[in-house]
């Protein structure tokens, strides 16, 4: 029931659009004109009524079109009822008309051709009283019998002249019964209006956002695309057949099938109606040509996946505003035809457009990923094909449709830049099937891609800014409208001036990036074999590598990625400079080398820095006169400026057994910390006589705390 309901809700509301669509175009100007031309007196007495009628039948079928299902359930039963009840009444003419013709004025049981009409006329009559009966959900069936009284009079045997008064009768009585009715029922949309008023104020749709709630609601209770869409489909359907019938299917033979369509097409965007409904058609049909490019793509899963974005909206947008941008509803046919195949141009275009948007991820993702299914490479690179020589062949068909122009060549040219970007999706998955081949990795392969990408996008960017020129020019210098204007600047907002901004953004960073890895030092063979760890990006073994000045070694790709991304470092979250940092006033003033996490005996402490009684590191006590900021910055960051011992001397070159393992000093000679296993350095760093230990693991920067410990002293 619910499924019939629907159905209900949008077959019973079509044809309001339909009369809605026949009363736009009606040429009452016209008419008036005519009535002008054969009398004034004429015209002055229906010009009037003529515009009254007019108005008054749109605002009965918007009323129709907006009133709740069961009321147009109600009012269809009731319309169905009055077309039998006048079949009944044709039925009873037609049978005196031919009782008159007959000349036979006996009793219809004496003669064998009258009591056969009759028996028929009568069962007919008995039927459609009924169906009345029942379609008014009423057991009185004498209710709709008034147009039997003829056949009636005529089983009285009643002469032929009473015959005519006595169906002159039966549709008076009808008639009288109908006012009747409509005047009982008068006040019905006052009463109706009056409640949905009441329930309005009940929702205090004074505020916005309770306002856009209920518009939303009622354009879901309507199921307006799909009204729209079923009504642009009736009336493509009945102009096809129209123009089928009156023979243009044998001049759309020689002209060709597509512009028999267009044509088609064009008689069926003439109306405001009608236009509306042709969006909402493009709309669903570009909904189901992506729908059916992810399925193709990635099977039902990729379906259900939904993105906003392709969901056949922009699409229908686009045709909307261009149409309303060019007058479409203004032209004639022929001009309308040729204005609309460049418009549907433009659409295609996008929804390739969409499309690409939806294919280049997955292309990537199965360069990128190494997947070895051959059937969904096959898929992805078919994809790719056809939206590389679509668009080449579109671009082809409409030059040699129309003459070139500055306008249409931006429109080949953005039909041009599809396959350009097709043309680099496909070269950087090549690129991605070279490397899987290769023994090692591409080194050049992250700029190859960016520039690759880059060149896309500095050619749409420049097919934008020459369409913004172009309209801007049209503006100044030809006609100017509110809605152009509109557009131009919606568009170059988005399509201009927030691709330069990011795109600048984009390469502004990449050279930063570029500038701090080519500042930060290289690793050496004897620093790679004492480090022996891989790269925490990527988790390879490292041939050569780059420290950070906070200590940690990368891949130089690896680290130029992740700034493109961040500016800290991947480990310990410290900004990457491009150069040194600069040191507190100390003794010397020379920058510090990049520390190594793990050294050798060989590194000693300095003299006095340990307490040779205890054994134990000597912990001074700063003066709050020293422990300015900066000290107690240099201080948290002393790891990364210090040397760190594993084992301890005296002067003798004897190994201090009572001295912990695993020491770490600063260049100055303080103590600030120990050496734990692995990747893990413990900071111990002394500021106003407060210890703070912590932890700075791989694991700490990947979100696990359980290696983390703050203390407060």
């Amino acid at each position: 029931m619910p499924r019939l309901e629907e159905l209900a809700n949008v077959a019973l509301r079509v044809p309001s659009i339909l009369v809605l669509d026949l009363l736009y175009k009606c040429d009452i100007e016209g008419l008036t004109e005519h009535l002008k031309a054969k009398n004034e007196d004429m015209l002055f007495k229906y010009k009037y009524v003529i515009w009254n009628m007019y108005y008054l039948c749109h605002l009965i079928n918007m009323v129709v079109l907006v009133l709740p299902l069961r009321h147009i359930v109600t009012l269809y039963l009731h319309i169905l009822a009055a077309l039998l009840l006048y079949m009944g009444h044709q039925i009873s003419k037609d049978y005196v008309r031919e009782e008159l013709h007959y000349g036979y004025e006996g009793a219809v049981y004496l003669d064998s051709l009258a009591f056969n009409r009759f028996v028929s006329a009568m069962t007919s009559q008995i039927i459609l009283s009924t169906l009345c009966a029942f379609l008014m959900k009423t057991r009185k069936v004498w209710l709709f019998s008034a147009h039997m009284l003829p056949l009636l009079a005529r089983l009285c045997a009643a002469p032929h002249t009473t015959l005519l008064t006595v169906n002159t009768f039966s549709m008076g009585l009808t008639g009288a019964g109908i006012t009747l009715f409509l005047l009982s029922n008068l006040f019905v949309p006052y009463r109706l209006a009056r409640a949905a008023y009441s329930e309005l104020l009940q929702l205090e749709v004074i505020e916005l956002y309770r306002l856009l709630a209920v518009g939303i609601s009622l354009w879901n209770q309507f199921a307006v695309p799909v009204l729209f869409s079923v009504f642009w489909f009736v009336l493509f359907i009945v102009q096809l057949c129209s123009d089928i019938m009156s023979g243009n299917a044998a001049s759309a033979v020689h002209q060709g099938i597509m512009f028999f369509l267009l044509t088609s097409v064009s008689e069926c965007c003439a109306t405001p109606y009608s236009l509306l409904g042709l969006t909402f058609v493009v709309s669903y049909l570009a909904l189901g040509l992506l729908n059916l490019c992810k399925f193709y793509l990635g099977g039902y899963a990729a379906v259900q996946n939904e993105n906003v974005m392709h969901r056949g909206v922009t699409e229908g947008v686009t045709l909307l505003l261009l149409a309303l941008q060019t007058g479409l509803l203004d032209m004639q046919a022929l001009q309308r035809t040729f204005l609309l195949s460049i418009i549907l141009f433009i659409v295609v275009t996008s929804t390739l457009q969409s499309m690409i948007e939806i294919t280049d991820p997955i292309i990537l993702a199965l360069g990128a990923s190494r997947n070895r299914s051959l059937w969904k490479h096959f898929r992805g690179l078919s994809m790719c094909l056809l939206l590389l020589v679509f668009p080449v062949f579109m671009a082809y068909k409409i030059s040699q449709f129309f003459h070139m122009d500055f306008w249409l060549l931006i429109l080949v040219s953005s039909c041009m830049l599809t396959s350009l970007q097709v043309i680099g999706t496909m070269l950087i998955y090549s690129l991605f099937m070279v490397e899987l081949f290769r023994s090692d990795p591409i080194e050049s392969l992250d700029e190859v891609i960016y520039w690759v990408n880059a060149v896309s996008r500095v050619l749409e960017f420049v097919v934008a800014l020459c369409v913004v020129a172009y309209g801007t020019w049209e503006s100044l210098f030809g006609e100017w409208s509110w809605m152009g204007a509109s557009v131009i600047i919606i568009h170059s907002y988005f399509n201009v001036w927030l691709r330069a901004q990011s795109g600048w953004r984009s390469f502004l960073l990449r050279q930063e990036a570029a500038k701090k890895i080519n500042s930060l030092p290289r690793a050496t063979v004897e620093q790679l074999q004492q480090h022996n760890d891989v790269c925490s990006i990527c988790f390879q073994e490292m041939n050569s590598a780059v420290i950070t000045y906070c200590g940690h070694f990368f891949h130089g790709n690896c680290l130029r990625k992740w700034l493109y991304v961040q500016e800290t470092c991947p480990m310990c979250h410290q900004t990457v400079r491009p150069s040194v940092p600069s040191q507190s006033q100390t003794s010397s003033d020379t920058p510090v080398a990049p520390p190594h996490r793990d050294m050798g005996p060989e590194s000693a402490p300095q003299e006095g820095d340990l307490n040779m009684d205890s054994g134990m590191p000597r912990v001074t006590q700063q003066n709050d006169a020293s422990s300015d900021p900066s000290e107690q910055q240099e201080d948290r960051k002393s790891f990364g400026d210090g040397d760190c011992g594993t084992e301890e001397k005296d002067q003798m070159g004897e190994p201090l057994r009572n001295t912990p393992q695993g020491l770490c000093f600063s260049s100055r000679g303080d103590f600030v910390g120990f050496v734990g296993p692995a990747s893990s350095l413990i900071l111990c760093n002394v500021a106003k006589g407060s210890l703070y230990y912590s932890s700075i693991s791989p694991l700490h920067s990947k979100g696990f705390l359980s290696p983390s410990i703050e203390l407060w002293l």
